[in-house]
């Protein structure tokens, strides 16, 4: 079965550093792929924070997090990774990840234009993992 699995949130002070990672499984090519983590807090509407091309690695990134977010991929591993660093209050948020074949410029779309994403706009999400950042 395709899955992803998604992991390493928690609870951090403002400017602390969290590493989330989306393990991918069962994908046949999943070089074929793009890749994109998306956050919903509470009472809004879930939202594009980075996106990465499996095959060449390009990414995007959302201008709220432009200089504090890192999002790669490790190809030998299945898996995406996003580094959050200079966490801010406002990037409490239950975090997802989620896989579209050939999703690449699909996926940045949503993350450079903000566009709210509901989960059968694209192919494959993880489960959410809850990102807490106190003042």
């Amino acid at each position: 079965d395709v899955q992803l699995q998604a992991s390493g949130g928690g609870s951090v002070q403002a400017g602390g550093s969290l590493r989330l990672s989306c393990a991918a499984s069962g994908f046949d090519e999943f070089d074929l792929y793009a890749v994109g983590w998306f956050c919903q807090a509470p009472g809004k509407e879930r939202e594009g924070v980075s996106c990465i091309s499996v095959y060449d690695a390009s990414s995007y990134y959302a201008d709220s997090v432009e200089g504090r977010f890192t999002i790669s991929v490790d190809n030998a591993k299945n898996t995406v990774s996003l580094q959050m660093h200079s966490l801010k209050p406002e990037d409490t948020a239950v975090y997802f990840c989620a896989a579209h074949q050939m999703g690449f410029q699909r996926i940045c779309r949503m993350v450079r234009e903000g566009i709210p994403v509901r989960p059968d706009d694209l192919d494959y999400w993880g489960q959410g993992t809850l990102v807490t950042v106190s003042s």
